[in-house]
């Protein structure tokens, strides 16, 4: 099972709890970027487009924790950057785990071998390995040989010492659907608990700004992918209403809120994937950030986003409030055929603004004055 039964109920107890508390927008997951600082450089990340005197900066393991008190989110997810350069990972993650709070720990695998030593196997704690497809894909994509062998034996050893392993995999226009789904299948014989996919989201910094799906591509894509399932159970380590979104059979709106975002610069607005300005606190993020001004249909930047970071949070909250059709698509899988979904119209979205080069200036000043 992708996400152990102890862990949905923590999870399905917390949203309930929130629910009865009248709380309309609330955590999920954390996304923990201790550092932006990191040892590849993929055409399709916007992550490491910083000064030195930044992508040098890195939160403590106090800033760290206090975040995760602050957001209360049952999850974190720790990403990057390559967050297993950070020195003191191991304690960020014992930290969490002491929480009793589950964590994610992602990475580009690079380093796991050397540093696995530092983890022990415990039931709030995963390995999150980034691959984005078989080897020639995976190396394409993170541009890089041998990347791909390097991560499949790093998932082998920790496998080996009773690790929890995941892998994450972001698809661009170029995926071939027939060779997805044989990655599907490989990974799963690997032994890897869980398959995290999402279509990839057009970082404006990205190098590579070919390749990012639109989202009728991107449903289409996935109906090819599911539509090729075959007697190897796939096991995602995500809700199956968002699974079903991905295939365009969910009319759903972002959540950003539901994936808030800690990093070197604070609480970043809106979300994940768009940092369009920051708070110093969690409680200024959620009461000061006008959410009603992102999410597809409201502003440009938002138009082709079906990331997990954005819509997962949405269809768990779905499958709350609907427990028999989320369990009518876990049984059946996503639908591949047949119409879908209306699509939310962008006549009304406002342009796309850039203030991500006044940020980074601002942010530098204040190191350099520090």
């Amino acid at each position: 099972m992708a996400v152990p039964l102890r862990q949905q109920l923590a999870i399905g107890r917390y949203v309930l709890a929130q629910r009865l508390k009248g709380n309309a927008r609330y955590p999920l997951v954390l996304m923990l970027e201790p550092l932006f600082r990191c040892n590849l450089a993929c055409a399709g990340c916007g992550k490491i487009d910083y000064p030195d005197l930044l992508l040098n900066k890195r939160l403590s393991v106090e800033e760290c924790l206090q975040a995760v008190d602050e957001c209360g989110a049952p999850v974190v997810s720790i990403a990057g950057g390559e967050p297993l350069l950070h020195r003191e990972i191991d304690k960020v993650v014992q930290g969490i785990i002491a929480r009793k709070t589950y964590v994610y720990l992602c990475t580009n695998a690079l380093l796991m071998r050397k540093k696995l030593d530092l983890f022990q196997p415990d039931h709030y704690f995963a390995w999150s390995v980034h691959l984005d497809g078989d080897k020639g894909m995976h190396d394409h994509s993170v541009c890089q040989d041998g990347v791909y062998d390097r991560a499949a034996e790093a998932i082998r050893l920790a496998k080996e010492r009773g690790f929890r392993v995941n892998i994450n995999c972001t698809l661009f226009s170029d995926a071939q659907p027939e060779r997805v789904a044989r990655f599907f299948d490989d990974v799963t014989a690997m032994g890897v608990d869980g398959i995290t996919v999402s279509p990839g989201y057009a970082y404006e910094r990205a190098p590579d700004q070919e390749h990012f799906l639109s989202r009728r591509r991107t449903k289409e894509l996935f109906r090819e992918i599911f539509r090729r399932r075959g007697k190897t159970a796939w096991s995602f380590s995500q809700s199956p209403l968002f699974l079903d979104f991905l295939a365009g059979n969910q009319e759903y709106h972002c959540t950003p809120w539901g994936n808030p975002t800690r990093n070197i610069f604070g609480w970043q607005r809106p979300c994940y994937l768009l940092g369009e300005g920051f708070a110093k606190t969690y409680r200024e993020l959620m009461e000061t950030t006008d959410w009603d001004a992102y999410g597809t249909g409201n502003y440009e930047k938002c138009a082709n986003c079906m990331v997990h970071s954005g819509y997962e949070a949405t269809a768990v909250n779905d499958a709350v409030r609907n427990p028999l059709k989320a369990l009518a698509a876990q049984l059946k899988g996503p639908r591949t055929e047949g119409e879908m979904a209306p699509e939310i119209p962008l006549d009304r979205q406002r342009p796309a603004e850039y203030p991500f080069s006044r940020h980074v200036e601002d942010a530098v000043e204040r190191e350099k004055a520090a």
